[in-house]
């Protein structure tokens, strides 16, 4: 039994969610109870396995795991201090996480040479093209002194000037594959520049030291317009932003760090001598970047322009997936999640909207204190979503009413203090002209499966039979060793060929099935390894088996070694191999689209009892959308079959 395997045995999930407050009542074989995560007191859509030691919340927070997952969200730690503090509780001795070694050590600084080598190489091409002076100079109003502070450079076009450069000054391919420099045909091997034709904008880590480029297009047919490094073992954009080792200081001497979206944004900003501005790797904000922040500031403004914070992106359902606004050179406004990470960190989140469609370097070349001015009007982010929604519409129009009132009492909902939640209730009573007491009899529902992109992830493990109906009705869900054995041979498989997930990802896209996700695992450290197995592959590490197990946690060696033991005779055929796999997977998912059909068809019937017809309404839908993958999964089964 592995370290993980012997806490969950020690714990009983029921007592600890019933120690953090949530009074559970027994429903068959499970437990149900108000969420301890959203303050929603209707219907009891918390529900606990104590089987399978696991737990799912069916209303806005649409989130659930097993008690390590459990522990990460109610007391906002990471997944090693939850592992430390369980086995605490269990008194199961766990072994100290490795430092980095001295070999480690050395390699990363190598990295980090490198890249300072090739800040001078780009930077001695940009001084040799007036075109792309005249650009910075001119269009983008950055002096010399800025340009040289911040140290940018050009690619020159073509795609071997940097391999040769480099070559010639006696670093290795491997080397300039491993700092993000190079990269790798994948039909030929050939390698070639990852950089071509764009601006260089070194990355610099909290600390100062190197970890990688931001690159912005010169050519506008070009694409992406923003280009990073890939992921290394020094530079994970979720994890650094932009502009920060300069901004340290003026942050915690303001007590305020401003984001914007742009590293061009930053610079000029930084010029106009407003210093506390910082930018993300060009995607949604992540809560490691938040936490980073919290070191020095609580007080949190997010400058966006009025594209990415105006209406058509609250209008996208406010919860949208990160992954799909996870796009170079576009900060995504989830403003849901924003409000999460707020609660968590017990930080000061503020949105400032840029006028005129202007952006950052322009607003301080038309007037340099009117982005101080904005900075200071920065508003929450309820009321800035309020206003946003609100601006230009008929709000004597019934329909409009209740749309914005649908988008807008979830967030306050989300909100962990009452006293808050109260007062944001009466400001939107105020401006749709409504009674405060008919917006709490509309409170909407939050949905399972809302805005996802995986319908077939979010579910819990043995579902709850609506009452007064027979239960031979009801599909069975598979045994707790059936199912865990199925996500241990998947996983097992792929940390010793993570390459086939490329031919599992096409055979369920074929079948009208979205790839395999994080979500379809129930528990936290099988998540943890399918994440590293789906980076290698994404990322395109060469030697995929070996990346893997060289990331893989301290905490989950043992795990990963029992797995790897377990599948130690795999099938010699590949393509028998890999339609073994799809089985498995269809028949995790099935099992778990049965569950979460059962569970969403009892709290239809339990909002029918209430009178919540809002509620009743997005149970319906969701019982529709769960029954058409169903049959989605049955149709590739009998494709499987076919192929046997």
């Amino acid at each position: 039994m592995s370290t993980l395997d012997e806490i969950k045995a020690r714990i009983d999930i029921v007592d600890l969610v019933s120690e953090a407050g949530v009074k559970l009542r027994h429903a068959g074989k499970n437990y149900t109870g108000f969420c301890p995560f959203h303050d929603n007191k209707h219907t009891p859509a918390f529900v606990v396995w104590p089987e399978t030691g696991t737990w799912r919340c069916f209303g806005s927070c649409n989130e659930g795991g097993d008690i390590f997952k459990f522990v990460m969200k109610k007391e906002g730690v990471d997944f090693k201090e939850a592992v430390q503090k369980l086995a605490a509780r269990a008194g199961v001795e766990i072994h100290e996480y490795k430092r980095e070694t001295p070999e480690q050590k050395e390699a990363y600084d190598n990295l980090r040479k490198l890249l300072e080598d090739a800040v001078v190489f780009y930077r001695s091409h940009l001084f040799n093209n007036k075109e792309i002076l005249k650009y910075l100079r001119e269009k983008r109003r950055l002096t010399d002194t800025t340009i040289e502070t911040f140290g940018l450079g050009y690619a020159p076009a073509g795609y071997d000037n940097a391999l040769k450069h480099f070559i010639q000054r006696g670093y290795k391919d491997q080397e300039l594959i491993d700092a993000g420099l190079l990269s790798m045909r994948e039909n030929d091997l050939r390698m070639y520049d990852r950089f071509r034709n764009r601006i260089m904008i070194p990355i610099r880590d909290e600390q100062g030291r190197m970890a990688g480029f931001g690159a912005r297009i010169v050519d506008p047919t070009d694409i992406p317009k923003f280009l990073n490094s890939p992921e290394t073992p020094i530079f994970s954009k979720g994890r650094l932003l932009y502009g920060l080792d300069r901004a340290r200081k003026p942050i915690r001497s303001e007590d305020q760090a401003v984001i914007v979206e742009g590293y061009l944004d930053v610079i000029a900003l930084h010029q106009a001598g407003y210093e506390n501005v910082v930018s993300p790797m060009g995607t949604a904000l992540t809560e490691d970047q938040l936490r980073l922040l919290k070191k020095f500031t609580r007080r949190i403004v997010l400058a966006l322009d009025p594209d990415t914070a105006g209406q058509k992106a609250v209008l996208r359902g406010l919860e949208a997936a990160r992954s799909a606004m996870d796009k170079e050179g576009e900060l995504g406004f989830d403003a849901r999640g924003l409000l999460r990470n707020e609660a968590r960190l017990q930080a000061d989140l503020r949105v400032a909207s840029m006028p005129d469609d202007l952006d950052p370097d322009e607003i301080v070349a038309r007037e340099k204190e009117e982005w101080k001015r904005l900075i200071d009007k920065a508003k929450p982010i309820v009321t800035h979503v309020m206003e946003t929604l609100a601006a230009g519409q008929d709000l004597n129009n019934p329909k409009i009413k209740n749309q914005i009132a649908a988008q807008v009492l979830p967030l306050i909902e989300d909100l962990p203090n009452a006293l808050e939640r109260d007062t944001y209730r009466q400001a939107l009573s105020r401006m749709l002209r409504v009674d405060e007491r008919t917006l709490l009899g509309t409170q909407a529902q939050g949905g399972v499966l809302s805005g996802s992109k995986y319908p077939h992830a979010k579910r819990p493990r043995q579902g709850q039979i609506p009452r007064n109906q027979p239960a031979e009705k009801y599909p069975v869900a598979l045994s707790i060793s059936s199912s865990k054995k199925a996500e241990e041979y998947l996983i097992g498989v792929l940390l010793r060929k993570p390459e086939l997930l490329y031919k599992l990802d096409r055979r369920l896209e074929e079948g009208k099935l979205t790839p395999l996700a994080v979500e379809d695992f129930e528990y936290t450290d099988y998540q943890i390894l399918f994440s590293l197995i789906r980076e290698a592959v994404v990322q395109d590490k060469i030697g995929h088996h070996e990346f893997v197990i060289d990331t893989i946690p301290e905490s989950l060696r043992d795990l990963s070694q029992r797995l790897l033991k377990q599948t130690g005779t795999l099938e010699p055929n590949e393509d028998k191999l890999v339609e073994e796999l799809l089985r498995g997977i269809k028949r995790i998912r099935e099992e778990a689209t049965s569950e979460m059909l059962v569970q969403h068809q009892f709290l239809q019937q339990e909002a029918q009892e209430q009178g919540d017809l809002t509620s009743v309404t997005l149970y319906q839908n969701k019982v529709l959308l769960l029954t058409q993958l169903k049959r989605t999964l049955d149709q590739f089964g009998r494709l499987l079959s076919a192929k046997r």
